[in-house]
């Protein structure tokens, strides 16, 4: 049996190699771990959250930014694309790189099958270490609902669930309303 020797990459072999690939990769504490492709609902519900936001917070301090941007998340030593990030004013580079982020105030996760548990746990865990981190979407790709996770201060995170088309989730980091039919736009459930 032949089995294949794993080691541990440096941030800088693994920066090197993500400049120069055709598909995204994260970094994990010296792994680095292919990301799945997207489907046509995962792309379409992204699309949707980015656009309607950009729109809304068009003229306002807060900058949406798609999954094109790496959040490098320091204490757990991750690098990761979440599908919207918004920022507070201008996003905070890492030291001199133009691709890496470190300070949005509320994260979007489109989910699938595949990536689920570990946007649902572990991400959420690491992305709870970034201080200016307020808010946080889980959006299900196979069926209307979404779960809202908002920081209460001292209290923890708070958890609300939508599950209705003519609902609206209250982005209270930013103070906007995003009706679950934009998100849902075109998105056609089997």
């Amino acid at each position: 049996m032949i089995s294949t020797i794993k080691r541990p990459y440096t941030l800088d072999e693994y920066r090197a190699i993500e400049e120069k690939a055709e598909g995204r990769s994260e970094y994990r504490d010296g792994e680095i771990v292919p990301m799945p492709g997207g489907t046509l609902k995962h792309s379409r519900i992204g699309r949707n959250i980015l656009t309607y936001l950009t729109s809304v917070l068009r003229d306002t301090q807060f900058e949406p930014i798609n999954s094109d941007l790496r959040l490098w998340i320091p204490e757990h030593r991750r690098g990761v694309y979440p599908d919207v990030m918004i920022f507070d004013g201008e996003p905070q580079l890492n030291g001199e790189r133009l691709d890496e982020v470190l300070n949005p105030i509320l994260i979007v996760e489109v989910l699938s099958s595949s990536t689920a548990d570990y946007d649902q746990q572990n991400k959420f865990r690491m992305y709870r270490s970034i201080p200016s981190f307020r808010e946080y979407l889980l959006v299900e790709q196979d069926e209307s609902f979404v779960e809202r996770y908002s920081k209460q201060s001292q209290q923890g995170w708070l958890l609300s669930d939508f599950n209705s088309l003519e609902q609206s989730i209250s982005l209270d980091s930013v103070g906007v309303e995003l009706p679950m039919a934009e998100i849902y736009r075109s998105v056609v459930f089997e």
